[in-house]
């Protein structure tokens, strides 16, 4: 798929909740809290970095493009965001919060009724400069399917080990992050 389908994104992200819940809740802490090593994220981590983006980064920026297309600057994303999102609470709190701001920003999504030229107008990106709407909502989509990846990896991290020789066999473990700090 080259081209940006709105209605393809929207069914993508209505299901990150629903996966992320699926895989995390009920497990045991040794699970959740556990890592890749030094400087990585747990699921935890995770999931409330994803309710920080849907508070801050998402809808906010393509409320910009609308509002404001060119003219102004989208707020820099506070990578490091996630940790205030997490602070108190539990795994069960995380998971229904995300699910619920997912739901509320969707709803809103739909409510815009963007049409294939609303797509194409454009936003200024503190980093990257000019960038569509459309590019801003395909990346929300392939964001979801960068931590469910991530998710997969720092579960699969915790039988390095355990699996023996099966590991020359197993992608997920050799398989390193793929996002940059920036």
């Amino acid at each position: 798929m080259t081209e940006h389908n709105l209605e393809l994104t929207i069914s993508l992200l209505s299901r990150t909740p629903t996966t992320v819940d699926a895989l995390l809740r009920g497990l045991p802490e040794e699970w959740t809290r556990a890592n890749e090593g030094e400087n990585t994220w747990n699921p935890l981590d995770i999931v409330a970095h994803l309710i920080h983006g849907e508070r801050t980064d998402w809808m906010p920026r393509a409320k910009t493009v609308l509002q404001s297309g060119e003219a102004k600057t989208f707020e820099p994303f506070d990578r490091l965001g996630y940790v205030k999102e997490r602070e108190g609470k539990q795994l069960g709190q995380l998971l229904d919060e995300f699910a619920q701001l997912r739901k509320k920003n969707l709803a809103e999504l739909r409510a815009l009724n963007l049409r294939p030229e609303d797509l194409a107008l454009r936003g200024r990106h503190p980093t990257f400069g000019f960038v569509t709407l459309g590019q801003l909502l395909a990346t929300w989509a392939a964001h979801d399917m960068t931590h469910l990846h991530q998710l997969s990896r720092v579960l699969a991290h915790q039988y390095r080990e355990a699996v023996g020789p099966w590991a020359a066999y197993l992608g997920v473990l050799h398989c390193t992050g793929h996002s940059s700090p920036a």
